[in-house]
């Protein structure tokens, strides 16, 4: 009998729950493009009171929902500033560059996940006819697993009032960075004038983001999602999955950063490897290890079938689908891959 598969190349990577599935057929639905699907708009009025906003708009994903967060924010020759390694500059195609004509001004991320403040400062354009103006603010939580301080975020908002600019806040994990903290989510998030909020990653649902913001933003932006074709119909269907994660699926997030530093703690005793414990707060261990063994290293772990990230350092992403007994597997397998080099480079010494 073949051994399961284990996979932590991402926590996209779920599949929905046999709950989750009869949520879903059980829906209630209507058409969501004429406002009448009564699944989606309970979604939406759990999202919006979650992340302490006036109302909130279902998206097909993540990158969706950024991208119609800019669109409103942002128009023709604006910019915002954003984190060079953050999902909606490097990650999500250029959207809104190519569909929207914003253009974004990447900064250096900190070690911390943060955008230091004085940088943005200096990136934030003159009022002049030969720039563009700068309109936004955009901030990530989680980065590459690491949560945000709190304090920083508070300075950040206080920043972007300050400043005069809009400020978003691409929250694909932040109820990753909640439960880490042991604060309610909207504690993280009332404060920014948008937020994304995905359905699909740690949650657990199969598809879809929430986008949340004042009733007069989430207007606007039900105009963009309109463009880029985010309506739906009977999407009641999908709205399910998303309401029975938010009811199920967010305290139990911290299962998946136990089951996180239960794999860190097994790798770091490998000579080879070197764990990135600073960045370990929620659900991801990052691990870099010799190049010459990453292609025969992922071969070996496929074959078992456990499933790695391909790039170096390599991450390893913990969800609702793996337990306990998962990670003694994956550990034991890098062991016995760095054991067996050992030995094989002995028995060619002698």
């Amino acid at each position: 009998m073949k051994e399961r598969m284990i996979d932590l190349r991402s926590d996209t990577v779920t599949r929905p729950t046999e709950a989750m599935r009869r949520a879903m057929y059980e829906a209630e639905v209507g058409d969501d493009v004429f406002g009448e699907d009564p699944t989606v708009n309970r979604l939406q009025a759990m999202a919006a009171r979650l992340s302490g906003h006036e109302a909130a708009l279902f998206m097909a994903s993540g990158t969706q929902s950024n991208l119609v967060a800019l669109l409103t924010h942002c128009q023709r020759g604006e910019e915002y500033i954003v984190g060079q390694q953050a999902h909606t500059y490097r990650y999500e195609a250029g959207g809104a560059a190519v569909l929207g004509g914003i253009q974004p001004q990447p900064i250096d991320f900190e070690d911390d996940g943060s955008l230091d403040l004085e940088k943005v400062d200096a990136a934030i354009k003159p009022d002049d006819v030969h720039f563009a103006r700068t309109r936004l603010l955009a901030l990530e939580n989680t980065v590459g697993g690491k949560v945000l301080p709190m304090a920083y975020v508070s300075e950040a908002i206080r920043f972007a009032r300050e400043k005069g600019l809009s400020i978003h806040l691409d929250g694909a994990r932040v109820c990753n960075a909640a439960v880490a903290l042991g604060l309610p989510v909207k504690a993280i998030t009332a404060g920014f004038d948008s937020v994304s909020l995905c359905l699909s990653k740690g949650l657990g649902a199969p598809v879809g983001s929430v986008l949340c913001g004042s009733r007069a933003l989430v207007s606007e932006a039900l105009r963009w999602r309109k463009i880029v074709g985010g309506g739906m119909r009977q999407s009641g269907v999908l709205a399910a999955a998303g309401i029975y994660a938010l009811e199920h699926n967010i305290q139990r997030m911290e299962e998946d950063h136990r089951h996180a530093r239960q794999l860190a703690e097994g790798l770091e005793s490998i000579d080879a490897l070197r764990v990135d414990k600073p960045s370990l707060r929620t659900n991801m261990v990052f691990v870099r290890l010799p190049e010459e063994d990453l292609g025969p290293l992922t071969a070996v772990a496929r074959d078992a079938r456990i499933l790695l990230g391909s790039v170096n350092p390599m991450r390893l992403v913990t969800h609702l689908e793996i337990e306990s007994g998962d990670i003694t597997r994956v550990i034991r397998l890098f062991h016995d891959y760095f054991s067996e080099k050992r030995r094989s480079r002995t028995v060619r010494r002698t």
